[in-house]
């Protein structure tokens, strides 16, 4: 028999909630399946299992806060019997609650509105995401609803089983519920309890300050910066877009993320984590891309197996992991297995950045905005793409003088961009 148990999302994380459960006791899941859809200070998250098995039971409902660690569902094997004292009465108790809509409380993340893109590496990177927007899952599956409007249809009594979404992904947004409102022109009354709820973007902010806090904390950081020319990589970028129909160009985000795995290929201590009192090098490269959200929210999910995409697959998981970001839908596994971090104010206009390490990694890598700026070029001045690439490393696993070399491969690499396309 295996126990399914509340999954930690980072290190940052004590509990979760429960949102909603995709299976019911008697089906059949396989690894990679999702089975649960769980709520944190930074989202809601798709659980996935990594056993094959049968659900014997689920141990929490829809609605619990449950600690990181504790049991949530039970899984049995092929042949094994199924727990006598799961009762029929009990299973049909949590479908029902599964099938019922109701108006959950006010969530604990997310900004109410969000920036047009995420990856922040150079401003024509908005295009990312033009189209998304901020919303999660609705308590009527299937139907999602921005955090800002579900708050206020808590907060106010409104059904959204009622409300029509007016978002471009048919989200219901809060505009939407406040047309709801049956207290539009007259104030409710409601009972004081003595305590001001917390906004969404309070509670990611808490959670990127414990996370932040126990970084500058426990891991000695040293930092380096090195302007990369991308003058060469961007006329290639161009040569090939050319190719490709004009409606799914490959940004230069995607052009950098996969030199930064390349070149992570050959510097494996910047790929992994401390736990205990050690160095554990990954197995994989999964590159966590920071996705900022407007009013100071941020989450870094991973694109798992980074290096092993051609680049026009790598720019499609691109733009499919920043819209799940906003959308919500992201998996358990691409919030847990994150590597090594990539971030950037790109799009901000920042010249560079400096990035705080997550722990238990042991790197991040930042970008700034690519610029023309005057460049000597065999004795010519000319003006050149540059941008500024940081490097943060943890002082107990390596040193300046190993982030300086992979600064200098990433640059090196990033010269020959056609070694990029494969």
């Amino acid at each position: 028999m295996t126990v399914l148990t509340m999954p930690s999302f980072g290190a940052d994380m004590e509990s979760g909630q429960l949102n909603e459960w995709l299976v019911a006791p008697g089906d059949e899941v396989k690894k990679g399946d999702v089975v649960a859809v769980i709520e944190t200070m930074k989202g809601l998250i798709d659980m996935e299992v990594f056993e094959e098995g049968k659900v014997e039971a689920l141990l929490v409902s829809p609605g619990d806060q449950v600690p990181v660690g504790e049991p949530i569902a039970r899984l049995v094997a092929e042949g094994e019997i199924l727990h006598p004292q799961v009762e029929s009465s009990a299973i049909e108790a949590i479908k029902d609650k599964q099938q019922t809509p109701a108006i959950e409380k006010a969530p604990e993340v997310v900004a109410e509105e969000v920036p047009e893109i995420a990856p922040k590496i150079a401003p024509e990177v908005e295009k990312v995401s033009q189209d998304a927007v901020g919303s999660v899952r609705s308590p009527n599956i299937g139907q999602k609803i921005t955090p800002a409007a579900r708050f206020f249809a808590a907060e106010n009594a409104v059904e959204l089983t009622k409300v029509v979404g007016s978002g471009s992904q048919g989200e219901i947004r809060l505009a939407d519920v406040k047309q709801r409102t049956p207290t539009a022109t007259k104030p409710t009354e409601k009972k004081s309890t003595g305590k001001k709820p917390g906004t969404p973007m309070e509670a990611m902010r808490q959670a990127i300050a414990l996370a932040m806090a126990k970084s500058k904390r426990e891991i000695p950081h040293y930092y380096l910066h090195h302007d990369i020319d991308l003058t060469r990589a961007k006329s290639w970028l161009d040569q090939l877009n050319e190719t490709l129909p004009s409606e799914s160009p490959v940004l230069l985000a995607a052009v950098l993320l996969k030199a930064v795995a390349k070149t992570l290929k050959k510097f494996p201590e910047l790929n992994g984590f401390y736990q205990g009192d050690e160095f554990v090098p990954a197995k994989q490269i999964n590159i966590g891309h920071a996705v900022f959200i407007r009013g100071g929210g941020l989450i870094s999910p991973a694109i798992l197996n980074t290096d092993k995409f051609a680049l026009l697959d790598l720019m499609t998981h691109l733009k499919d992991l920043v819209d799940r970001a906003r959308n919500g839908g992201l998996k358990s596994s691409e919030m847990t297995e994150a590597t090594i971090t990539l971030s950037s104010l790109g799009d901000r206009g920042v010249d560079d950045v400096t990035g705080v390490i997550y722990p238990p990694q042991v790197a991040i890598v930042g970008l700034g905005t690519p610029k023309l700026k005057p460049s000597v070029v065999d004795g010519k001045l000319e003006p050149r793409l540059i941008v500024s690439a940081s490097l943060a490393g943890d002082h107990r696993v390596t040193d300046g003088h190993y982030g300086g070399r992979f600064l200098l491969a990433l640059e090196k690499l990033l010269q020959k961009p056609e070694k990029l396309g494969d």
